[in-house]
């Protein structure tokens, strides 16, 4: 499946549209990665946990979206927008994924 931020491909013709599609993700983070970013928020550094958390959470949004593109027979996405967001205390992340699902022919 080829996935696009732009709303064209290279070296391919987009001859048919078949719909928007969406990708969620929303994942907690557990208490020993929060206590963790705490100490580095308070000595500086880059929170390994969250990041690991950040990219799984991204790639099973993507994923998720490339089935449904799939599913409604598509061979592409474009126009993919990544959105992030934070709910509740903190402590769960919410990813979401989204494009316009198309038949693609190479040219």
């Amino acid at each position: 499946m080829v996935c696009s931020t732009t709303s064209t491909l290279d070296n391919a013709e987009i001859v048919e549209y078949k719909g928007l599609v969406f990708g969620e993700v929303i994942s907690g983070v557990n208490f020993i990665r929060d206590f963790g970013a705490s100490i580095r928020n308070i000595v500086g550094g880059r929170s390994q946990g969250y990041e690991e958390e950040l990219i799984s959470a991204r790639t099973e949004a993507l994923g998720e979206m490339e089935q449904r593109a799939a599913a409604l027979g598509a061979n592409a996405v474009v126009g993919v927008d990544v959105d992030y967001e934070v709910l509740g205390q903190g402590n769960m992340l919410m990813v979401s994924a989204s494009g316009t699902a198309v038949v693609a022919r190479a040219k």
